[in-house]
């Protein structure tokens, strides 16, 4: 609360307004700051509720309210372990939106179904957690699926949530591209970079910009799709190339692509750094056999299994519709505790 206080007190200086990207720091600090009391509220609320139901369920007899009291116990559960996640995500980054990447391997449709069955997947968890999820770059495969696709992920700790996701997933399923029906397995990448603040300084000098642009191939409009209003930015000295389609404004892409670039080249800052990348957009291997971070099993069984944390699920279905929780949940507690 006396954070809180101090943050809306400084919001009121009519001075800060005259630096944009310090008041655009604190206000995301106050909403943080705003998400965790209300988050707290609502335990406390959960408790009052659940503890009046067990009060109403020993007076009639243990029955009639016990149903309403186990929901509240799961309910009160949830939120606490929504509390414990909060509580581990305490680097700098882990607040800020999240930009992902996938990236399917070789093996052509396959692959490239896999890696749109992925990104349907985090694309479902996003809602669910009320983040709001925007397609930068999306490359559709000739047949079906994606070569690849870039998305921002807006919303009070996603990178924090997500940056475990980051690294090659593997699928094993009965190919419904296949004729004969055999069994084929499928990898993909996931790569997840930190949005970075206006106020941390990247250094991105004209010169080292190639800027191609060209039309859109995807959803939008006849607008979108007559002028070229997609851009490709390619960043000389590294090698990057980032690609932007989204928005029917040529200069709103442009500005995309320069946010996704500036993630980037700040993340192998801190590499070089820190001597580590795992922290902030996963090991980098090859999109292969013995390079998995995940397995989905479709057949002969069906199973989730994480092969850093141990942790695995027979539902893979829920999990292919979003629900990931539990996987995320595992890897931080494992990467705070060291114990799987």
């Amino acid at each position: 609360m006396q954070r809180l206080e101090t943050l809306q007190k400084d919001l009121l200086d009519e001075s800060l307004w005259e630096n944009p990207a310090k008041a655009q720091g604190l206000l995301k600090e106050k909403s943080a700051v705003e998400s965790s009391l209300q988050l707290f509220h609502s335990i406390e609320k959960k408790y009052e509720d659940l503890h009046v139901l067990l009060e109403l369920s020993e007076e009639e007899g243990g029955e009639v309210f016990l149903k309403d009291a186990e929901t509240g116990i799961d309910a009160l559960i949830s939120g606490i372990g929504e509390v414990e996640l909060k509580s581990i995500l305490s680097q700098d980054e882990d607040k800020n939106d999240a930009i992902m990447t996938i990236h399917p391997g070789a093996g052509g449709t396959e692959s490239q179904d896999w890696a749109q069955m992925l990104m349907r997947m985090y694309i479902r968890w996003a809602e669910r957690k009320g983040f709001k999820v925007a397609i930068v770059d999306l490359q559709p495969g000739e047949e079906a699926g994606i070569k690849s696709v870039t998305l921002t992920v807006s919303g009070t700790y996603a990178h924090g949530y997500l940056k475990g996701e980051a690294g090659v997933h593997r699928l094993v399923r009965i190919s419904p591209f296949d004729a004969n029906k055999r069994r084929h397995t499928s990898f993909a990448a996931v790569l997840v970079y930190p949005e970075i603040s206006e106020d941390i300084e990247v250094d991105i000098k004209e010169d080292d910009l190639k800027i191609d642009t060209f039309r859109a191939s995807g959803a939008g409009g006849q607008h979108v799709n007559k002028t070229s209003s997609a851009i490709r930015l390619t960043h000389i000295p590294s090698g990057i190339i980032i690609s932007c389609q989204n928005e029917r404004s040529q200069h709103k892409n442009k500005s995309t692509a320069l946010k996704i670039l500036k993630a980037r080249l700040y993340t192998i800052k801190k590499k070089e750094q820190e001597e580590k990348l795992e922290g902030f957009i996963g090991e980098k291997k090859d999109i292969a056999w013995g390079s998995q971070i995940r397995s989905y099993t479709l057949q002969p069984y069906q199973l989730v299994k994480d092969h850093r944390t141990g942790y695995e699920t027979g539902n893979v279905n829920a999990v292919l519709d979003g629900a990931i929780d539990n996987f995320i949940k595992e890897y931080l507690l494992m990467k705070k505790t060291g114990v799987k």
